[in-house]
């Protein structure tokens, strides 16, 4: 299939999704996430070995439970996708978000003249958290590049209708965000990517990661304030919490150490506000500081193991 009929059967799907009502979607990702939960798969594979990392002092019970919830609110993600990216942006906003904590961060940063730099997770639906700050300031926001090239067209048209400006996180991408400082505007990075180069590792949840220094080198050089955003989902489709933290103290410092061990503190605290609703199912500690492996390959079929040794394996090997 060529990549433009996967972008526009992609895209059918998306607009099909995006006619349903919010309470039917996180329904539909209760039933997928209870499913992803019971059957062996890899995102069950890495939400554990994650979670067992990041959580040694809970029981194994403990963070089955976790990762259950887990799962499901990563299914939900998902399938919010689709209104999200194809729907109206004002009335997604007006509909979904319910309250909006911590806006006064923006105003105060925004009131300074040096312009924003908005750290948004992969927690709850940052999809919207775009859509909602993108309809009240100017925005520029660097993205990677989806594997699912046919995903890309689709995603930058659904983030920029509404005046967000996305480009791929490259020297002409970091060069934009620099003008866009200088002009008092937002700027908005996913902080807990794992960055390519040699970039520094920093504790996070106690494990050592490889970390971004882009966020800290940008406040540094600009002075710009630096805020923490994420979406909390709501029980039973009842909509979004928007939350905005400020920065923990030495996110904009010029040691890289000190910088980008603030900055995962930040990122911390804004899980531990919504635990069930993080990434768990992402790669966030692919690379170790000794050239070991914390992630086993796909499994070929027919090659069986649980989720519990694996993980305990890729906790020992950190």
């Amino acid at each position: 299939m060529s990549k433009e009929r996967a972008t526009g059967w992609i895209e059918r799907v998306m607009r099909l999704l995006g006619r349903c009502p919010l309470p039917l979607l996180h329904g539909s990702g209760w039933v997928l996430g209870q499913l992803l939960a019971r059957v062996p798969n890899h995102l069950r594979l890495i939400s554990a070995i994650n979670l067992a990392l990041c959580f040694p002092a809970r029981s194994e019970a403990q963070r089955r439970r976790l990762q259950r919830r887990a799962l499901i609110e990563t299914c939900k993600t998902a399938l919010e996708l689709g209104p999200v990216l194809t729907g109206d942006a004002e009335r997604i906003t007006r509909r979904w978000v319910r309250a909006v904590h911590g806006h006064h961060h923006l105003e105060k940063a925004l009131g300074s003249g040096r312009g924003l730099i908005l750290l948004a997770p992969h927690l709850g639906c940052w999809e919207l958290l775009n859509l909602w700050v993108a309809a009240r300031y100017p925005l520029t926001a660097l993205y990677r590049p989806p594997r699912q090239s046919a995903l890309e067209p689709l995603l930058v048209r659904g983030r920029t209708r509404n005046g967000a400006r996305m480009l791929p996180a490259d020297t002409q991408g970091i060069r934009a965000l620099i003008r866009a400082l200088r002009a008092g505007e937002v700027v908005g990075i996913l902080p807990d990517q794992e960055p390519a180069g040699s970039e520094p590792f920093a504790p996070f949840f106690g494990v050592p990661a490889k970390t971004m220094t882009l966020a800290s080198r940008l406040a540094h050089k600009s002075q710009a304030a630096v805020v923490f955003g994420f979406a909390k989902r709501l029980p039973a489709g009842g909509g979004f919490e928007l939350h905005f933290l400020p920065a923990p103290e030495g996110v904009a410092a010029a040691d890289p150490h000190i910088a980008t061990a603030a900055l995962n503190r930040g990122v911390e605290a804004c899980v531990q506000k919504a635990p069930t609703q993080y990434q768990w199912t992402y790669k966030r500690f692919a690379t170790c500081p000794d050239g070991s492996r914390r992630y086993p390959r796909r499994q070929r079929k027919g090659r069986k193991g649980s989720d519990s040794s694996r993980a305990s394996s890729g906790q020992r090997q950190q």
